[in-house]
This record gives structure tokens, C-alpha cells and sequence, in this order.
């Protein structure tokens, strides 16, 4: 999909990034998958398959908590393969300097198999997937820090803080964009009122993104082996944000259950669902609303798909968010 944020990168240019990398015989470049932040380019080289991802250039408008995310990229990627026994692409070469071109970029193996998003299941495999995804969101959470938020922007001692900032900077850069979001306000104003709760939260490796489109699938005698791509938004902080993307049909906590029983069979620490994980739930749900509320005014003109799109999710969730806050409040 057309953003602002994602660079145009000729094909010459491709060559010149693997040359660095002492990558020789390119062939076969062409542009791969539909995300809407980076560019990423299929390419082929000495019989190997490659993946070249380059994010925007230094005058691209980003949001604050996207400032220097392909690094974190490579981190999490290591982390994950490292930590957590998560399958992930191979790194073969990352450069951050934005000295060949005006952009930080990396190259990496491009994986087998279909992303889930491109893959007919019949009930038997979706449920097999879902369980093993959740299985990997599990081995995921065991890695712990005792810190919370984005690497990137700054790291807190607990989550209450972590998350007020990690809105209100939210709030800052749509106001850079000439905007106001009144229900980020609202927002940031349910963060405070339930500070006791955040203030309990551990902190866990959270991915925040795991859609269909990042996920990877082969199958070996029936038993799906699932990879994970776009590690970029993961952060520091409160578990229960990723099961706003787990089955992400299903907008409350409650009705995700046999996910939660999957986990639950992995997960060092079982997830109950009680009233305070579904206030940080329901907190999350409005946080992924902002996201896309606010990066609308960075990446697409109004008449864009993805513009009405991101109008339409943010306020589905918004919805969702202060609808639950309000019940569990009474």
C-alpha cells in the first residue's frame, strides 16, 4: 500500500546496498508485502533469496515513538531468536548510518512458507495455528526487564508511567500534525484514573503487532512451524497488550478465552481475566486507537484507502475501549 513514509528505491540503488553488504548477482528485485511504513524489496542473489528493508528518509514525518525503529528491529529480532525460541528472519547486514542513501536499512533471509493472511485454512489448521501462536506470544512473554516502554524514546520504572508517556506523545506529534484528538485526551485521562492498577504490571517483551501479515506458516506432518516478521513496535511493558492483536476479531477479553487457555499451557505465569486485566485490556485498546487515529495524518492523503481505513478502525476501538472502562467502572 502507498504511504508517505515508505522511500521510493531504484533498482540500482538495491545493487549498490548489497555491494556493501559484499552481496554480488543481484537479480530478480521486486517490491514485497503490503506494509505501510517501510519499503521492502524481494531480491534474489547466488542462489539465495533475500529481503531488503529500508525505512523512511530523515525528512519523512514519523511519530516519535517510530525514531530510529529499525534498530530496534535488529534488537528484537535477536531477542526473540535468542530468548524466546521464536523462528525469524536471519540478519545479514544492517546499516543505520544513512550514508548510502538517506534512510537506515538491513538485509535479511526471506523466509519460506505463506503469511497467514495469504493462506486458505480450513477450522482444523486455524485452530493449530492459533494455538501455537499463542504458544509463541507465550515464550515471548518469559523474557522480562525491569523496565518499561519504548527503547527507543525512554525507558520507566513502571507501566503507569511508561504508558501515560507513550500517549502523550502520541498527543504531542498529532498536534505537530495539526491536529487534535479529543479522544486521546479521554484517553490519556483513563490512564491516570487507573495509575494503581498499571502500577502493577510486570514488565514482559511485548510485540503489539502481531497481525496475520507478520506471521509466516509451513506445515510439517500437519503441525504448523509459524515465523514472525516486523518485530519493529515491540516494547517493554504490560502482556495483555498482545491479546488486543490475538484473535483480534474479537474485541474483549472475555471472548478470547480458548486463546488464553493455549497460553495459559506455555506461559510462566498463567493470565486469570479479572476486573484489573480487563481495565488494561480495554487501556490497550485505546492505545492501539490512537496509533492509528494519529499515523493517518503522517502517511496518507484523505482521499486514501488507508486513511478511511485507520478512520473507521480507531473508532471501532475507541468504542470498544471506553464502553469497557464504563462497565467496569459500575
Amino acid at each position: 500500500m502507498k504511504s508517505r513514509t515508505k522511500p521510493e528505491i531504484s533498482d540500482k540503488t538495491i545493487r549498490t546496498l548489497f555491494a556493501k553488504a559484499e552481496i554480488y548477482g543481484v537479480e530478480n528485485i521486486a517490491p514485497l508485502g503490503a506494509g505501510e511504513y517501510n519499503s521492502v524489496y524481494a531480491v534474489d542473489a547466488g542462489e539465495k533469496a533475500y529481503a531488503v528493508k529500508i525505512a523512511p528518509s530523515r525528512a519523512a514525518k514519523i511519530l516519535t515513538y517510530e525514531q530510529q525503529m529499525m534498530a530496534q528491529e535488529v534488537y528484537y529480532y535477536s531477542l526473540m531468536a535468542n530468548r524466546a525460541s521464536i523462528r525469524v528472519p536471519e540478519i545479514y547486514y544492517s546499516d543505520f548510518s544513512r550514508t548510502e542513501i538517506p534512510s537506515e536499512y538491513f538485509i535479511m533471509e526471506r523466509l519460506n512458507g505463506t503469511q497467514i493472511d495469504q493462506t486458505e485454512l480450513n477450522d482444523s489448521q486455524k485452530q493449530a495455528v492459533e494455538r501455537e501462536l499463542a504458544a509463541m506470544v507465550a515464550r515471548l512473554h518469559s523474557v522480562k526487564n525491569d523496565q518499561f516502554g519504548y527503547r527507543q524514546n525512554q525507558l520507566f520504572e513502571n507501566w503507569f508511567l511508561a504508558l501515560q508517556a507513550m500517549v502523550n506523545n502520541l498527543l504531542i506529534d498529532c498536534q505537530a500534525l495539526g491536529h487534535r484528538s479529543k479522544r486521546g485526551e479521554r484517553l490519556l485521562e483513563a490512564v491516570r484514573v487507573h495509575q494503581a492498577v498499571l502500577d502493577k504490571v510486570d514488565s514482559r517483551l511485548v510485540n503489539f503487532d502481531i497481525w496475520p501479515a507478520n506471521i509466516f506458516c509451513e506445515w510439517d506432518d500437519g503441525e504448523p512451524k509459524l515465523a514472525w516478521i516486523d518485530p519493529e513496535r515491540c516494547m517493554w511493558g504490560d502482556r495483555i497488550a498482545d491479546f488486543v492483536c490475538l484473535a483480534p476479531m474479537k474485541m474483549s477479553l472475555d471472548q478470547k478465552t480458548e486463546t488464553i487457555k493455549a497460553y495459559n499451557r506455555v506461559a510462566d505465569q498463567p493470565i486469570e481475566i479479572g476486573r484489573e486485566e480487563r481495565i488494561r485490556f480495554a487501556l490497550m485498546l485505546g492505545y492501539l486507537a490512537l496509533i492509528m487515529e494519529v499515523e493517518k495524518f503522517a502517511r496518507y492523503p484523505v482521499f486514501y484507502f488507508g486513511y478511511w481505513r485507520n478512520v473507521l478502525a480507531s473508532r471501532v476501538y475507541y468504542s470498544n475501549c471506553f464502553q469497557q472502562l464504563a462497565e467496569l467502572s459500575n
